[in-house]
């Protein structure tokens, strides 16, 4: 039994630092996902914010704006083309 607990450890201090370098790129790959995570729900948690502020309520008066034009300068001019 002893003799595979030495053999066992020898192992792992010959790949000791493969070992390290697979963890510690575990860690920023955890660390990454993590922090796009937070930065996602921040934007969600911003943008819902900046909706609700923005959005008029379903009860508020509609404003309807009418515009009129006069042509009759460019009627006028149409009508001097078809005479000529």
């Amino acid at each position: 039994m002893s003799q595979a607990k030495v053999d066992r450890y020898k192992e792992e201090k010959k790949n000791r630092k493969k070992i390290m370098a697979k963890e510690k790129r575990q860690w920023m790959l955890t660390q990454a996902a993590l922090g796009l995570v937070g930065i996602a729900i921040v934007a969600w948690i911003g943008i819902s914010a900046y909706q609700a502020f923005t959005t008029p309520p379903a009860d508020a008066p509609v404003e309807v704006k009418n515009y009129t034009v006069d042509n009759s300068a460019l009627d006028e001019y149409l009508d001097s083309l078809k005479e000529e």
